[in-house]
């Protein structure tokens, strides 16, 4: 299919906008408003719709809205039934008790999906920590475990590995990324402990004493939502192609997770409201109708570009950071179909190297700005809302810089570089670099005496 190289005009002009929008001072008001987002979706991707239906194939524009029904479903059904579940109750706010919480944040983002791992963790987590003086970098670190890098297990984890989903990749492919899953939460989890040891060692006696004397016990509210979730993961795992009947199951439990549950906990503990998921469902009609000409056109040219799985994971981690992961993940999952490795199994019509470095940069590197994937955007701002004064975009991304890149960096010489020992022993070095300044933190800051 012979497309234009401007029919990847308006792609990049929704990519740029989602982008740019919310950090130029002139369109950063106007943007907050989804009713603005709406009519750029629909502007840019309503003409490149009806252009690919009339002049190629209209098939391709049917498939595109069959994804993204599947796409959107599944996001408004784990947003709305995480949002009936609440963890009341606190427990003191040590440096033990946060990772721990941060741990747990990151297995169940894997299967509750990283926006519903993330929305019901966070409220909890700052409630704990209410009584603490420095709390910016454990928000910090639970957008990049639990609203980004923990859920790397299943497709429900992440918006890219559910396209992935979609276009073949089996439901249980992605277990087998365990061992980068593994490596990257235990050195995150690793870093973000010597982080609470050097921070809870400033805290003032004031604070640890208020914390001390302020614990009550901790209860799950809501505790029938936990059948809507199993409910949710079932149709994905279990229905395959059947797209509507899983469609229907998730909004269904949705559905009853809304009516059903109890409204207290959603509106007054968790604070509900439906304006992040809208931003979701009305920015990405955008983005899967214009991507449409856009994918086509990498599909027939991806053989002429330098792609193997470490410029794979740059690319793909760069442009996931930068503009949003789901997108990024599928064109490039297009494009590494047109790949191939001697020797090597595919996946879905990818090489299995391949697709997990397409896999690992779309879901871990979506967190090096708060724009990369959508609830890091929603963790800061439920933190700003509690009064947390969090770092503005470029403070984000030193952060990142700083405690993720290296951390990704390490993981991919490891576990990308097919044994061999150049690469693997630089991996080694830098992951032992990273464990080593967090020992150091933490054998430098004992934890303070409570009186």
């Amino acid at each position: 299919m012979d497309i234009p190289w401007w029919g990847l005009l308006p792609f990049v002009v929704m990519l740029g906008t989602i982008a740019l929008a919310p950090l130029v001072p002139a369109t950063a008001h106007v943007w907050e408003r989804n009713s603005v987002k709406l009519g750029v979706a629909l502007v840019l991707g309503v003409p490149v719709a009806v252009w690919m239906w009339f002049g190629f194939d209209h098939h391709l524009v049917l498939h595109s809205l069959q994804e993204y029904a599947q796409f959107i479903a599944l996001l408004f059904s784990l947003y709305v039934v995480s949002g009936g579940l609440f963890l009341a109750g606190d427990i003191r706010a040590t440096p033990r008790n946060n990772t721990i919480m941060l741990a747990i944040g990151g297995v169940l983002a894997s299967f509750i999906g990283t926006t519903g791992a993330a929305m019901l963790l966070i409220r909890p987590l700052l409630n704990i920590n209410r009584e603490r003086e420095h709390k910016v970098h454990t928000v910090v670190f639970t957008i990049l475990l639990v609203a980004n890098c923990g859920g790397l297990l299943t497709p429900l984890g992440d918006p890219p590995l559910y396209i992935g989903l979609m276009r073949g990749v089996p439901f249980t492919w992605t277990l087998g990324l365990w061992p980068q899953w593994l490596f990257i939460s235990a050195l995150l989890l690793l870093t973000y402990y010597g982080q609470e040891r050097f921070y809870y060692s400033k805290e003032s006696e004031f604070a640890t004493s208020w914390d001390e004397a302020s614990l009550t016990p901790l209860a799950l509210r809501g505790s029938l939502n936990i059948v809507w979730f199993a409910v949710i993961i079932g149709s994905v795992a279990l229905l395959g192609e059947h797209t509507w009947l899983k469609i229907a199951l998730q909004l269904g439990a949705a559905a009853a997770s809304y009516f059903i549950g109890d409204r207290a906990i959603r509106v007054q503990d968790n604070e509900f409201t439906w304006h992040p998921i809208i931003e979701v469902a009305v920015l990405f009609i955008g983005i899967f109708l214009a991507m449409i000409p856009a994918l086509e056109f990498l599909r027939a040219h991806a053989g002429q570009l330098p792609l193997n799985e470490y410029t794979l994971f740059g690319f793909t981690g760069a442009l996931s950071g930068l503009l949003d992961n789901a997108p990024t993940y599928l064109t490039f999952f297009e494009m590494s179909t047109q790949l191939s490795l001697p020797d090597m199994p595919t996946v879905a019509g990818v090489p299995s190297l391949y697709l997990s470095a397409v896999s690992l940069g779309a879901v871990t590197c979506g967190a090096l700005t708060y724009i990369g994937n959508g609830p890091n955007f929603m963790v800061k701002s439920v933190a700003e809302e509690r009064g947390i004064d969090m770092p503005s975009f470029g403070g984000y991304v030193g952060w990142t810089l700083r405690y993720l890149i290296p951390i990704l960096a390490a993981m991919v010489l490891i576990f990308l570089s097919s044994g061999a020992p150049i690469p693997l022993l630089l991996g080694i070095i830098l992951a032992a670099l990273v464990v080593g300044d967090a020992l150091r933190l933490t054998l430098t800051h004992p934890l303070p005496q409570l009186t």
